[in-house]
């Protein structure tokens, strides 16, 4: 009578899970012996002033301020910036910086000024490319704080 190779399946099986779970384990390993321990150092004192940055946000949403930007055919950023109504809002001053979302953290300053209604234009172009546009806008003693993403083609 003649043995089927089958009859090594099993053992195939326990060998080859005994490899993933060596491999894993030394995966677990080298984690936990180069894991630093903490992601900063400062992570709980971070963590205490989180209520600021809950209050801040809420400060934010009370006003309704809303800041959408976009891009002219010369690669400017542009800015529209409304009140809760979708009125513009008037006499405001912007500071505005942009940098890329993935790279090296360097930014650059994005004077604006004013097109008319609600548009702000930069005098700035930038490059092809994303584009986070980090902007901070005064008006009346307030203050108003986003990030909006931009691509230009």
């Amino acid at each position: 009578m003649e043995q089927s190779p089958w009859r090594w399946f099993p053992l195939g099986l326990l060998v080859a899970m005994a490899i993933v779970f060596a491999v894993n384990g030394y995966f677990v390993y080298v984690a936990l012996a180069s894991f630093p321990g903490a992601a900063g150092t400062d992570g709980f004192d971070l963590s205490n002033g989180y209520d600021r940055v809950l209050s801040a946000a809420e400060g934010q949403a009370a006003l309704g301020w809303q800041v959408d930007a976009d891009m002219d055919r010369d690669h400017h950023p542009v800015l529209r910036v409304t009140d809760r109504s979708g009125a513009p809002l008037a006499g405001i001053a912007i500071v505005a910086q942009a940098e890329r979302p993935v790279g090296p953290a360097t930014r650059t300053a994005l004077p604006f000024h004013a097109e008319g209604g609600a548009d702000y234009i930069s005098d700035t172009a930038l490059f092809a490319g994303q584009w986070d546009l980090l902007v901070t806008v005064n008006a009346d003693g307030k203050s108003f704080t986003a990030t909006r993403r931009i691509v230009v083609r």
